[in-house]
């Protein structure tokens, strides 16, 4: 089954190509550009590089969230617009358990923490026997001080990744907790995670039609929560 995926939940955006598990091509870029001006021009020259039609791909796999309100739109926006030329299916993966695939490899449990300002962070936890990956939690935005309270509780040592991982790794080691940092080069969002998130909904029959893929943001957007701000202020 080949795999198209779109990563653009947050600061750098990427594209690949999957065939089952194996990662035919992938292409990466945190260039600071916009990803309305890079996504779909990174899918189209990677599709041509690998010789591949989009009408060869299977799956039109996208990171739906959460993440940064504009990147989930562009991505989820790309992502429909691919498959709904040639009737594909479509994956939608969380940005948090696609950041776990790309830990697999790791045995213990994997805390993706992405930066959701005000003190919290988008957040869920993950088991990992160094093949496959579980969900022990469903995808949240937490305090920083609520999540440090639940994984007291826990003896397993947690490895952060995302880009909340820095914040939580300082504050967490000074409360005594069991936590390791996730190297650099791991430490972010790829579309290969998204990808293989896919192939998992895929092994689930849980595809989608492109008309209903949408975007899970978890919370509501700062431009909203000051309308509602301004609602509650008049009543």
């Amino acid at each position: 089954m080949k795999i198209l995926a779109l990563e653009s939940s947050a600061v750098a955006c990427s594209v690949c190509l999957t065939e089952d598990e194996e990662l035919i091509a992938q292409s990466y870029e945190n260039s600071g550009m916009t990803h309305s001006k890079t996504l779909l021009p990174m899918a189209e020259e990677l599709l041509k590089n690998c010789g591949v039609a989009l009408g060869d791909v299977d799956v039109i796999a996208a990171a739906a969230g959460p993440g940064s309100f504009t990147g989930l739109r562009i991505g989820i926006s790309a992502a429909k617009g691919l498959a709904w030329a040639l009737d594909k299916p479509c994956a939608k993966v969380s940005t948090l358990e696609a950041m776990a695939w790309n830990l697999a490899f790791f045995p213990g449990e994997i805390c993706p923490v992405m930066d959701a300002r005000r003190e919290q962070v988008y957040n869920a936890r993950f088991h990992s026997d160094g093949e496959t990956v579980a969900r022990l939690t469903p995808d949240r935005a937490i305090g920083l001080e609520e999540l440090a309270e639940e994984l007291k509780n826990i003896k397993e040592p947690q490895i952060l990744v995302g880009d909340g991982a820095w914040l939580c790794y300082n504050q967490f080691m000074k409360m005594g907790l069991p936590v390791r940092l996730t190297p650099p080069n791991l430490r972010y969002q790829s579309a290969w995670g998204v990808a293989r998130g896919g192939l998992e909904l895929a092994r689930r029959d849980m595809l989608i039609p492109a008309k209903e893929l949408t975007p899970d943001y978890h919370r509501l957007s700062q431009a909203e929560r000051e309308r509602l701000a301004r609602e509650q202020s008049t009543k």
